[in-house]
């Protein structure tokens, strides 16, 4: 592989279904691994998120500085990601009182801000895209942002709307069947989708690690959120060495010209 080759490659894997089941995995691990170090460590939200942001901006460097795809440092960061989410999702929602509707509608806002700048500066927000490290500011930017969003539209599905963890898993499980089939419809934009899935995979992934972990009397099943996070990790790291991780193609590629 020629070095220009190898820079038409994106550093993000590519769409698969096993990209989405690891996915979940990891937004349940992040709602999980978030609410041991917040809550069972009693570090409160905003030590959590500082934490966890700080994890995170390491982890995303790294994976700027990379020369190409690597799955563990890549899903590491996701990890990060959505760990920081949950815990900033709680600080804002909770500490800061803006409940979870308020703060889901300002993260919402941001997130649509954050894509608009996005399209603005490089004229696409396509994860087939990412192989700058521009685009890879952005795109960690963005997914940032939408995990935090997840766990506060998880939160106020759950208590505020009234559907409990399993409720609410049943709905944002359904919204992303809609989803598949509208993609496997081929009618609507594939890059909305994307981005309307990667949200929805968040609330999702919340509300299954909120129903493991959160006590009997709230409607969860009390496991242990430490044991809980360890069992979640050996999976997702089992699904990583299992599951084929290729990356994306950048559309310059010469074969992805050619799919």
């Amino acid at each position: 592989m020629t070095e220009r080759q190898r820079d038409e490659l994106s550093k993000v894997p590519a769409v698969t279904l096993g990209f989405w089941v690891i996915k979940i995995l990891a937004t349940t691990l992040g709602e999980t691994g978030g609410d041991t170090v917040s809550m069972s460590m009693d570090l409160g939200y905003l030590v959590s998120s500082g934490v966890f942001v700080a994890l995170l901006v390491g982890l995303v460097a790294s994976q700027i500085a990379a020369k190409r795809f690597q799955p563990l440092l890549y899903w590491a960061t996701i990890i990060a990601s959505t760990t920081a989410g949950t815990t900033m999702a709680d600080w804002v929602t909770r500490s800061v009182g803006l409940g979870y509707a308020g703060g889901a509608a300002l993260l919402l806002g941001s997130v649509v801000a954050c894509l608009a700048v996005w399209r603005l500066a490089l004229g696409e927000v396509s994860a087939d895209t990412v192989s700058t490290p521009k685009a890879e500011g952005f795109y960690w930017a963005t997914i940032t942002l939408s995990q935090t969003l997840g766990t506060a539209l998880g939160d106020w599905a759950a208590d505020t709307g009234g559907m409990g963890y399993v409720g609410a898993a049943f709905v944002f499980g359904l919204l992303l069947a809609a989803v598949a089939v509208l993609h496997a419809s081929g009618r609507v934009n594939r890059v909305l989708l994307f981005w309307a899935a990667f949200v929805l995979t968040r609330p999702l992934g919340a509300t299954i690690g909120d129903f493991l972990d959160k006590p009997v009397a709230h409607g969860g099943l009390a496991f242990s959120r430490p044991l809980a996070s360890a069992v979640l990790a050996a999976a997702i790291l089992a699904l990583i060495v299992v599951l084929p991780q290729r990356a994306g193609r950048h559309p310059g590629d010469p074969d992805a010209r050619a799919a």
